[in-house]
């Protein structure tokens, strides 16, 4: 008998929760980089291994939103953990569990509050970059912070039911425990997707996120809320994507000097493309986009 399901991880922007997906399926499913709120949709990465299927569901950051496109980012991560057999609530090792990570928890606590809900595990993140001494006080604050809130909140017992993982998505320490937990949640059934198949992202979809990761990577912490990207013609091998910023001042800086920074940005993204793609690039202009909710209804976000 075979068994399937869904583990939702959730966490604040950039705790590595796209780098852990990326990691545990084994292969790139979903775009990363040092910015914050990168993952924009629900992307799901899938584990098939030994008779159990596991559809990691990849989530935008939990944050404060400060735009119409914020709250839509949020309400996908929560949506996201509707349903699901486990959540995977990841926090950094080295940082103070502060705000952010509690509204995380809180969620987390709020979800698996029945003892058969979802499985609920805690996931710190980023050991490499800190010692043996810093991830063990960053489990013990997360195990006190898990408690603390699950008493504010009337349901103590939910707390008792939470596991813990040390694990460094970019390394791959510990992420082994962690899928073996999750794999021994899955339920009994039918597969859910094909058994070779690795994510459901659309092929159109991807080559998008691709130039847009790209894009964050290069341009850093400049223009990341304000690029959005979209396939506007994918005829086999030629591939046209736009890319919208809000400001005509905004376009120049995709550009770049003499165009250098857009073709940096098409390099990178075809060289993870199949052989023989023709990828273009155009720079559009679509003002004030990430506040005007008829825009992210066009955009699918």
């Amino acid at each position: 008998m075979t068994r399937s399901g869904f583990a939702a991880v959730i966490g604040r922007p950039n705790v590595g929760k796209s780098t852990l997906v990326n990691r545990v399926v084994g292969t790139k499913v979903t775009i990363t980089s040092a910015s914050p709120n990168t993952t924009r949709n629900a992307i799901r990465g899938i584990l098939t291994v030994d008779g159990v299927q596991v559809v990691f569901v990849d989530t935008p950051g939990l944050h404060r939103p400060k735009t119409s496109l914020g709250n839509r980012l949020n309400q996908t991560a929560r949506a996201s953990v509707d349903g699901v057999d486990v959540i995977v609530a990841v926090v950094e090792s080295g940082k103070t569990i502060g705000p952010g990570d509690r509204n995380v928890i809180g969620t987390l606590l709020d979800q698996c509050r029945h003892p058969n809900g979802p499985k609920a595990c805690v996931v710190v993140n980023k050991v490499d970059r800190t010692g043996r001494d810093a991830v063990a006080a960053q489990l013990m604050a997360a195990h006190e912070a898990v408690t603390q809130i699950a008493q504010d909140k009337g349901i103590p017992e939910a707390a008792t039911r939470v596991e813990y993982f040390p694990v460094s998505a970019k390394t791959g320490a510990g992420t082994e425990e962690l899928v073996t937990y999750v794999q021994a949640q899955m339920p009994e059934g039918e597969y859910l997707f094909d058994v070779d198949e690795v994510s459901d992202v659309p092929e159109a979809m991807w080559v998008a996120e691709l130039v847009r990761e790209q894009l964050v990577r290069k341009t850093k912490q400049e223009l990341p809320h304000s690029i959005h990207t979209r396939v506007i013609e994918f005829e086999w091998p030629h591939i046209i994507v736009e890319i919208l910023v809000e400001r005509e001042s905004q376009k120049g800086m995709v550009i770049g000097k003499g165009g250098q920074l857009l073709k940096d940005v098409g390099i990178a993204a075809r060289r993870q493309l199949p052989e023989g793609c023709f990828l273009e690039l155009k720079v559009s202009v679509e003002p004030g986009w990430q506040k005007r909710d008829d825009v992210m209804d066009r955009f699918g976000l």
